[in-house]
């Protein structure tokens, strides 16, 4: 399994070219044995959609079933562990998001896909380069 960043699920879902052919590479090589999203990523992209930062040809409730429903995926919902392990990232930004996928990969140790500059910086956690 591979956890994806929130940014990494939308584009790959919508097709968006800001997916590299390399992450979407990635992608396709781990759908067999999961593409974990974290259930933060879920109100992150409802949260966005809100503020009016994102938008889709469909609601915001309609993407996510579908989204959720590609192959591969799996939902990964928040716990303890993963709660604390959010709090101990030290060096790491404050995006709560961020944090909580962050540790989301740090405690199922697991690789993070992302794209996020900071995320990749960051060397408490795998991530591909």
């Amino acid at each position: 399994m591979i956890v994806l960043d929130t940014h990494i699920w939308i584009w790959w879902v919508d097709e968006t070219p800001k997916l590299s052919s390399a992450n979407l590479e990635i992608i396709q090589t781990h759908q067999g044995s999961g593409l974990g999203i974290s259930i933060i990523s879920c109100w992150e992209i409802a949260k966005l959609v809100e503020k009016g930062r994102l938008s889709f040809d469909c609601s915001v409730d309609e993407w996510l079933e579908l989204a959720l429903a590609y192959p591969g995926i799996e939902l990964i919902d928040l716990s303890l562990p993963t709660i604390l392990q959010s709090t101990r990232l030290e060096g790491f930004h404050n995006d709560p998001a961020d944090q909580i996928i962050v540790a989301t990969a740090k405690v199922l140790n697991v690789p993070l896909l992302s794209q996020d500059a900071k995320i990749l910086a960051y060397p408490g956690v795998e991530t591909f380069s």
